[in-house]
């Protein structure tokens, strides 16, 4: 149900060129001199296992990431909100519920983009500036009000649909860094609360493979 190709339509970015100046929200990046690196994202979490385990091996790799999280996790476990932070990743908002925004109304959307902002708030202490729907789909009206409240809408050019049952490490490293190029967004899921049963354990496995490669290609945050 991801549609990331309908993107330039709408006007939403999927890279860190097309974000501009919003991309300040993201990890961090090279200096504006260089090429731009690519820029590893995380949906769905925080997750109890798949949250700290991702946090592991980038710490291991010196790598940083961008958390897109929902808002009935954060008020879970706020303080995997703390540890990202203070481990220099960035958090964004994925919403306050895990739901397909063309089955809801306005005014559900403004309730449920007001929720996420608060709990991310009473976390971190800090408001988001980056937002991404669950399943990578707008409606109108969510599109309408994330830029209303000042919300830089991404989405992501590789993926490696790593929320899949029957899918394996090898299959999702892949996939992300088959066709990637410099100043891509990579989507990834750190929680399984939306996806298949331990889907959060492959990723972490794959994600091992992917660091290393954009450190070899030269792709890399590090």
């Amino acid at each position: 149900m991801h549609r990331p190709q309908f993107a330039h339509q709408l006007g939403v970015a999927r890279t860190v060129a097309e974000l501009g100046p919003s991309a300040k929200g993201l990890a961090r990046w090279p200096a504006p001199e260089q090429e731009p690196a690519v820029a590893l994202t995380f949906d769905d979490g925080p997750h109890p296992e798949g949250t700290p385990a991702i946090l592991e091996i980038l710490a291991q790799h010196g790598a940083t990431a961008t958390f897109f999280v929902v808002g009935e996790q954060v008020v879970r476990r706020p303080e995997l909100l703390a540890r990202m932070v203070a481990e220099g990743h960035a958090v964004a908002l994925h919403g306050y519920h895990h739901r397909l925004h063309l089955r809801r109304g306005r005014a559900e959307m403004e309730d449920d983009f007001t929720r996420g902002t608060a709990a991310i708030e009473d976390a971190i202490g800090a408001t988001p500036t980056l937002h991404r729907p669950p399943y990578g789909i707008y409606s109108p009206w969510s599109l309408e009000i994330a830029r209303e409240r000042g919300l830089a809408p991404l989405l992501w050019a590789a993926w490696g649909r790593d929320w899949r049952r029957y899918t394996t490490p090898a299959r999702i490293a892949r996939r992300v860094v088959s066709q990637l190029q410099p100043g891509d967004v990579i989507l990834l899921h750190d929680a399984d609360f939306y996806s298949a049963r331990r889907s959060h354990e492959r990723t972490a496995a794959a994600l091992r493979v992917i660091l290393a490669r954009l450190k070899s290609d030269g792709l890399g945050t590090f």
